[in-house]
């Protein structure tokens, strides 16, 4: 029995193995999803304010039987307010030439706040490099 369920195992831990293999080989675990590095001509940039409202949502308390502390649920006891984000804070960059290309012009790119506070300190017309969060996103 015991070699029986050993084998099993060990097929299991085959497969898996081959499984990752061959993800890795058809590019499924080398995180290529970044965006690569844009440099271009400072056009303009915007900030765009993270936008809340208010909200209720049911407050749950813990609620345990009488006696016992091991039966308890959640319950709700009235309500409770909070922020709810509807737009979250971003920071964009427009850039013309992007990459070199004259033709390439006006493209937006959402980018961290590191990389804000550098573009916006640069001069119109500056070239600026950076790595964008979301590439050519309309922002």
């Amino acid at each position: 029995m015991f070699d029986t369920m050993f084998r099993k195992h060990l097929g299991a831990a085959g497969l898996t193995a081959l499984l990752l293999a061959a993800l890795t080989a058809c590019g499924g675990g080398r995180g290529d999803d970044a965006p690569d590095p844009v440099h271009g001509l400072k056009d303009t940039v915007r900030h765009i304010p993270r936008k809340t409202t208010r909200a209720t949502r049911p407050h749950l308390v813990k609620h345990c039987t009488t006696g016992t502390h091991r039966t308890c649920r959640k319950v709700q006891a009235g309500t409770e307010t909070y922020r709810r984000e509807l737009r979250p804070e971003r920071w964009c960059v427009r850039l013309d030439d992007v990459n070199g290309n004259r033709k390439r012009n006006d493209v937006w790119y959402r980018v961290d706040r590191a990389d804000y506070d550098r573009v916006v300190d640069a001069g119109d017309r500056t070239r600026v490099q950076f790595v964008p969060l979301l590439p050519d996103n309309g922002c």
